[in-house]
């Protein structure tokens, strides 16, 4: 009479196959999450732009003065999450899903174009473009932490988000 079980062949067979689909699902786990990272930094570029525009109505459509960002939260700069904390419910809009260590430092996960500072919205200008072309970057992600190319996400004047580098320059 045979006895009942796995061999050991057919075990080992068994966890090559597992193995093997370990190996396949890992990376497109890992892309999936990314992706999702990246949609809610999306998200909250977004809700940063409904923020500044709430203060650009309450300020004469003057963009704010302020850094471009801090190194630490200790620091008594200006910056964006200082300057548009009252017109967003929930601080963690400044924190970057995929930023595990910046954000808890600085006090945010992204950098104002400070060369918008001060201006008036219609008077926007960068690198030879104009405040009527909107596709001016206002406020991007301090690092490349998502998938693709470039890795960061943008908030342009029109307030506008999108992963997509959509300003040129003029000559």
């Amino acid at each position: 009479m045979k006895a009942k079980g796995f061999t050991l062949t057919e075990l080992l067979v068994v966890l090559l196959i597992v193995a093997a689909l370990a190996a396949i699902a890992f990376p497109i786990g890992n892309a999936i999450l990314a992706r999702g990272r990246s949609a809610a930094c999306l998200s909250n570029l977004r809700q940063i732009g409904v923020a500044l525009e709430g203060y650009l109505q309450d300020n004469a459509q003057t963009m704010p003065a302020i850094a471009a960002g801090r190194k630490s939260k200790t620091e008594d700069t200006p910056v964006l999450e200082t300057e548009l904390a009252s017109y967003l419910p929930n601080p963690e809009v400044f924190h970057c899903p995929a930023d595990h260590e910046i954000c808890e430092k600085s006090g945010c996960s992204y950098i104002w174009n400070s060369s918008q500072s001060g201006r008036n919205r219609r008077q926007l200008e960068f690198f030879g473009k104009s405040g009527a072309d909107q596709r001016i970057p206002l406020v991007t992600d301090k690092e490349d932490w998502h998938p693709g190319d470039p890795g960061v996400n943008f908030l342009y004047a029109d307030l506008s988000a999108s992963s997509k580098v959509q300003f040129g320059v003029n000559r």
